[in-house]
């Protein structure tokens, strides 16, 4: 695949290659694999449980959480009866050891939190798992080596006017754009707004789909809102639907979709000629966390404002202001300044 020389639309990027491969497995017969057994089935279901209902997790974490899990138990017992007292250090080390010849460390590093989420839940149901979650090692891996990639004020600018407030779906891209711009909204939660979720009279935001499956109030900048009432009386189609952000073409009525979003994005980048700098929704996100650090917002601020949970998820804004970070910088030892 990776040299596949079929004409386009054909692609043989890995991301396509294992979504496509995803859909395929869905349509093949179930085989008579060790991961079907019995005891390791009801195992990973009732982790899945413990995710979905009692952690609060987003779907899509519960479903790769469960997915490294039932592989590791696979690899442990196989068609063996599930004992978790027979697990020792050996058998985490060989599992990913095994991963680390084909996977990369931030891979690796997820598969790790995978396991010891699961650990953490058989120390619920009374096992003794202190001595395996210490053996979880710490995946060596520097991904914010590297200041976080951002738009400029003047890109920003630029990003903004690639957008025909004259077409109805110009508006809605462009308050979509604002939405991600100025609250800092994940792809999903634009996808989830409701008419409702707008407080017009208090200038707040209600998300009610976030990552961590709690209800978030978020104030609404005055660009924002005026974005969202020219589109709502300009531009949005008249529908019973009451969801923000719906469909301009047919079938009309339905929401958009987080892919439709980011292409709309990207495209917006393509007119103001970024498309070879920028792509996706994120970096706007993390544009908007940017500025708010330049002008002097605390990170615990920034954090809260992104909804993280950890602050030190957002300490890697922390790095963006060179000017202040060279203020506070000492002498390099050897240095004549």
């Amino acid at each position: 695949m990776p040299s596949c020389s079929c004409p386009a639309p054909c692609r043989s990027e890995i991301t396509d290659m294992r979504a496509a491969l995803h859909h395929l497995l869905d349509l093949l017969p179930e085989s008579d694999d060790v991961a079907t057994t019995g005891h390791i089935a009801a195992e990973v279901e009732h982790f899945a449980h413990h995710l979905r209902h009692t952690c609060g997790l987003a779907p899509l974490t519960c479903t790769y959480r469960v997915r490294h899990v039932e592989a590791f138990l696979v690899s442990c017992f196989g068609n063996d009866t599930l004992e978790i007292g027979r697990l020792s250090a050996g058998d985490i080390d060989t599992f990913l050891n095994g991963l680390a010849t084909r996977w990369k460390p931030s891979s690796c590093k997820v598969v790790c939190s995978s396991l010891r989420s699961y650990l953490r839940f058989r120390t619920l149901l009374g096992d003794d798992t202190r001595i395996l979650s210490a053996t979880l090692p710490v995946i060596a891996n520097w991904p914010r080596r590297h200041p976080p990639k951002v738009l400029t004020d003047s890109q920003i600018e630029r990003f903004l006017q690639a957008f025909d407030l004259t077409d109805p779906v110009g508006l809605r891209d462009y308050a979509i754009a604002r939405c991600l711009l100025d609250l800092g909204l994940r792809g999903a939660e634009v996808t989830h707004l409701t008419l409702e979720a707008v407080d017009w009279r208090n200038g707040t935001m209600k998300l009610h789909h976030t990552k961590s499956q709690r209800v978030q109030h978020l104030p609404m900048p005055a660009l924002t809102g005026e974005a969202l009432v020219r589109y709502l009386r300009e531009g949005r189609p008249q529908t019973d639907s009451r969801t923000l952000f719906i469909r301009h073409r047919a079938p009309f009525g339905i929401p958009l979709s987080v892919a439709a979003i980011r292409n709309a994005m990207n495209r917006a980048f393509a007119r103001c000629g970024l498309a070879g700098q920028f792509c996706n929704t994120h970096v706007l996100r993390r544009s908007m966390a940017t500025r708010l650090q330049k002008t002097g917002v605390s990170i615990k601020e920034i954090a809260d404002l992104l909804r993280h949970r950890d602050v030190n998820t957002a300490r890697v804004y922390a790095r963006v202001d060179l000017e202040r970070l060279r203020s506070v910088a000492l002498p390099w030892p050897g240095s004549t300044s």
